[in-house]
């Protein structure tokens, strides 16, 4: 099918065995089935539950593509997940070899590993961008955003228009039609192969969070039990609904959902920190940050507040006082050092790459954010 196919196998063992060595532990057997895909000169879809270590399938090809000399590109759908993949690959190929390109950033577009989100490709696909010379790899991380009713569109035109001696390492969330996507991938690229890891490392529980009116005291209720929907969550369910009908009927309700300050500190007893809320407003992720402050909440020592204080001056070192005194930055800054902070698409990068950092680092508990992150 290309001439890459052809010449990537040769050098298979060798890349292998350093990519193995850096990882330090023996591979799963779907990412060994999908190592020997690579190898075998085909694209993969690999779809497994999050936390499996399906990147490291894409790590690998981006290994195998830096070994043939050829450019390696890695796609993600959102900006804080491309800054994230960004500094793992700089850890592992060096700071001159791995390039950004968000809609914020462009940090060396030439470099022989770039990390993009997908529609930044996209646009470079259109404009048949001199850039894509030598491309022999893309990862498409979290492919299943194609089923996405907004932008999914993105996702199918990259698959369609990438040039076909491109390989194509595709990262998906357990899927029930993972068979059905992967054959459509392959009617337009090729051969693909599709593995599928079930199991899931981390479980998932799911609980519904109760405050009792007037009491600071919050519930955490397993949603399900013995396979069916907790009888105390059902039953809120209905009583809430009930109230809802009557004019005025939810402000008596004896039960009622938390404050974010209870949610977080019944969390933090309950050792479930760090976490993320996800909250659908741009305002109410600021609400909650002021929230939080305005009830004393403080989840942080002092050593970790002088290293949150250094990490988010390096992040704003080019912005002027005028510039932060504009943007709160003051607030931000206390909400930080708190160990909690916003996170959505109508922050400014330097402010939305100081959470991702902090956040990375372990050093914030909380972030309040919308789907940016």
């Amino acid at each position: 099918m290309s001439t890459q196919h052809h010449r990537q196998p040769a050098a298979s063992a060798a890349t292998r065995s350093q990519v193995l060595d850096r990882l330090g532990f023996a591979l799963d057997p779907f990412q060994e089935e999908a190592f020997d895909a690579l190898d075998g000169g085909k694209s993969v879809l690999v779809s497994a539950p999050t936390g499996s270590g399906k990147t490291v399938v894409a790590d690998y090809g981006v290994a195998r593509a830096r070994h043939a000399g050829t450019k390696a590109f890695y796609t993600t759908p959102l900006k804080a997940l491309s800054n994230q993949k960004f500094g793992e690959l700089r850890a592992v190929h060096g700071d001159r070899d791995v390039g950004l390109l968000t809609g914020d950033v462009s940090h060396q577009p030439g470099a022989p590993v770039v990390v993009m989100t997908t529609e930044v490709l996209r646009n470079m696909l259109f404009a048949r961008a001199p850039v894509l010379s030598g491309l022999g790899l893309v990862v498409l991380d979290e492919v299943h955003f194609l089923q996405d009713p907004y932008r999914g569109s993105v996702w199918e035109e990259v698959i369609i228009l990438l040039p076909p001696p491109v390989t194509l390492v595709c990262l998906s969330a357990t899927v029930s039609n993972a068979q059905e996507f992967g054959a459509w991938i392959e009617s337009i690229r090729g051969p693909l192969k599709v593995v599928v890891e079930a199991r899931r490392p981390v479980e998932l529980r799911n609980h519904v969070a109760l405050a009792e009116r007037g009491t600071r005291r919050v519930e955490l209720l397993p949603l399900l039990e013995g396979g069916r929907i907790h009888p105390r969550a059902a039953a809120l369910d209905q009583r809430t609904e009930r109230m809802r009908r009557r004019p005025g009927g939810l402000r008596h309700a004896s039960v009622t959902g938390p404050r974010r300050t209870e949610v977080v500190e019944a969390l933090g007893e309950r050792q479930m920190l760090p976490a993320i809320v996800f909250i659908f407003s741009r305002a109410a992720c600021e609400d909650a940050v002021a929230q939080c402050l305005d009830d004393g909440l403080r989840l942080t020592g002092s050593d970790e507040r002088q290293e949150i204080r250094r990490r988010a001056e390096a992040h704003t070192d080019v912005l002027t006082d005028d510039d932060l005194r504009v943007l709160r930055y003051g607030s931000f800054l206390a909400g930080l050092e708190a160990g909690f902070a916003p996170h959505h698409a109508g922050m400014i990068p330097a402010f939305r790459e100081t959470v991702e950092d902090c956040f990375a680092a372990g050093l914030l508990q909380v972030v309040f954010a919308t789907e940016t992150l």
